[in-house]
């Protein structure tokens, strides 16, 4: 794996893209190329293979996107029917949807197509898209999946497939889905790897899919944006919602990004900051594509102030302007701290990261100081608790997709009503994310496969899981 020399370009039209590429980049706006862009679109139009280290809001999306024109329309084919000849692999829908937006704004003067199929939507619409073949084809991978076995989807066609979000896609469990699709493209291609960090099981992958790729790595995932403000505010688990509500009073506060650990955890938030008045949408994986398409549009035209996402929905959203990023809940895994503030502080503007830390939850917060390899600042407020000191002992994490509550009458000491208890995250043997769907006990036979009891059980949001195959 060869490292790629920086270069001095400094300039789109230095890096051999054509004329109708560089209009329709001077059409938005666009004339000098970012890090990531000018690393990697030179080795792309050579036709090289390619493993990109960078973070959220890089604009790593334009240094695949542009030189995949450039190829594409140098040498074009009809990919037949059914068929594409570049296929975008990406976790989510949003991610999926944006994506495929940059290659038709990027290649408006160029005449290629683009589709985009992704779970939540109408596969019969998707299927007529792809029935004449394209050029360009973005997909999650569980909805491709589904395709290709209705054979309504060809792979036989890839000239060129990019992988994006390379560790988001693990972390969804879509490995096993990963190597069945790379199985069903031509082994001759050019393959082009994204990722914000490169774990071992990553650094596999990739040595599995690519050909002595040239690598280029730009803001390494431990140092954080620059023109980002960080601090941290002790509280009670209980007294988070009051303590976002008194934030809110500051008018600074414009446009948020608040971030939960759970799927309800965001309709509880959103619910209570209706009551008090405060425009706000949810957007997780339990809304429909309409749902999350309407949310995100009413953030990003500025009639709802906050946006209250969990980790997996937000990946792939990219909205300017986001004057703050609060952590309502901290994360789990460290680098997603990173990808949640990257969020805020684009295109040159500033920016202000708010996390609140219960005390259950200090476990993450010396995680992710480890990882940055710095203090987060402690804010003090009416409502923080007083500031852990560098020898008290931490207290242990609560159990993930969980928040320590005070045990009440009825209920068990998970804060559960008895005899609705649920087993621990954890993934099924074809790694797939396996965790309790909402409105549903699992259970298990004799023989250790699972059953699904749908009596809701004191829960009037019940509802029987959604019979896919692979996500996506």
């Amino acid at each position: 794996m060869r490292p790629h020399e920086s270069s001095p370009l400094t300039q789109f039209q230095d890096l051999g893209l054509a004329a109708p590429l560089l209009k329709a980049l001077a059409a938005e706006g666009y004339s000098t190329p970012t890090p990531i862009q000018a690393q990697a679109i030179p080795p792309v139009l050579e036709g090289r293979d390619l493993i990109g280290l960078a973070q959220t809001g890089t604009g790593k999306t334009a240094a695949f996107a542009l030189p995949i024109l450039q190829r594409l329309s140098a040498d074009r084919r009809h990919a037949g029917a059914r068929a594409a000849r570049c296929l975008v692999l990406a976790p989510t829908r949003e991610l999926a949807a944006q994506i495929a937006d940059s290659f038709r704004v990027y290649g408006k003067f160029i005449g290629l197509s683009t589709a985009v199929v992704f779970g939540g939507a109408s596969m019969g619409k998707q299927v007529q898209a792809l029935s004449r073949g394209v050029d360009v084809l973005v997909a999650t991978p569980g909805r491709l999946l589904d395709l290709v076995e209705q054979r309504a989807c060809r792979l036989d066609a890839v000239e060129i497939l990019v992988l994006d979000e390379a560790d988001h896609m693990m972390d969804l469990g879509f490995i096993v889905p990963l190597k069945r699709i790379v199985k069903l493209v031509p082994q001759k291609r050019q393959t082009l790897f994204f990722s914000a960090t490169m774990p071992d099981p990553i650094a596999d992958l990739a040595q599995q899919f690519l050909h002595e790729p040239v690598r280029v790595a730009v803001t390494p995932v431990s140092s954080t944006a620059q023109r980002v403000e960080q601090v941290v505010i002790h509280v009670e688990g209980q007294k988070k919602q009051d303590l976002l509500h008194d934030l809110l009073k500051d008018p600074a506060i414009n446009r948020a990004l608040v971030f939960t650990r759970t799927k309800h955890g965001a309709d509880r938030v959103v619910a209570r900051l209706a009551d008090a008045g405060v425009p706000a949408e949810a957007l997780h994986g339990n809304k429909s594509q309409g749902q999350r398409e309407r949310a995100l549009d009413a953030f990003k035209k500025g009639r709802a102030r906050l946006l209250v996402a969990t980790e997996i929905a937000a990946r792939g959203i990219d909205v300017e302007q986001v004057s703050h990023v609060i952590n309502f809940d901290l994360p789990d895994v460290p680098e997603q701290y990173v990808h949640r503030i990257g969020r805020t502080a684009r295109a040159g503007s500033g920016g202000q990261a708010i996390s609140f830390c219960a005390p259950d939850e200090r476990i993450c917060l010396r995680d992710i100081e480890r990882l940055i390899k710095q203090e987060v600042p402690v804010l003090a407020h009416a409502l923080s608790l007083p500031a852990p000191k560098p020898g008290d002992r931490l207290p242990p994490k609560a159990p993930r997709g969980r928040q320590q509550q005070p045990q009440r009458r009825g209920q068990s000491a998970h804060g559960k009503p008895h005899g609705d208890h649920r087993e621990p995250h954890h993934r099924d043997a074809r790694g797939h994310d396996a965790q309790h769907r909402d409105g549903g006990d699992q259970r298990r036979d004799r023989k250790g496969n699972a059953i699904w009891s749908n009596d809701g059980r004191g829960r009037s949001d019940a509802r029987p899981p959604a019979r896919r195959r692979y996500p996506g």
